[in-house]
């Protein structure tokens, strides 16, 4: 299975001019699993871009790369 945290991170440090301070967390419940992208304050306009494109984008990678996993997968930014 895709380590689900390990794809984001590498998603938004590809995206954000600090990729060293981009971190994800990951908090799982019994049905869903719910992870957190945290970036620098400058770099929250580059990982949301224009009305929400690349937000959209990432979290639709993400939920095609857990099809497998039979648990519902979130992606929170902050």
């Amino acid at each position: 299975m895709v380590n689900l945290q390990e794809t984001l991170a590498d998603i938004a440090k590809a995206i954000v001019d600090n990729p060293d301070q981009v971190t994800v967390t990951k908090e799982e419940d019994e049905n869903t699993i719910t992870l957190t992208l945290t970036v620098a304050p400058d770099d929250m306009g580059m990982v949301i871009g224009r009305h929400g494109r690349i937000a959209k984008a990432i979290r639709t990678v993400i939920k095609a790369a857990s099809v497998n996993g039979g648990k519902k997968v979130s992606v929170d930014i902050r």
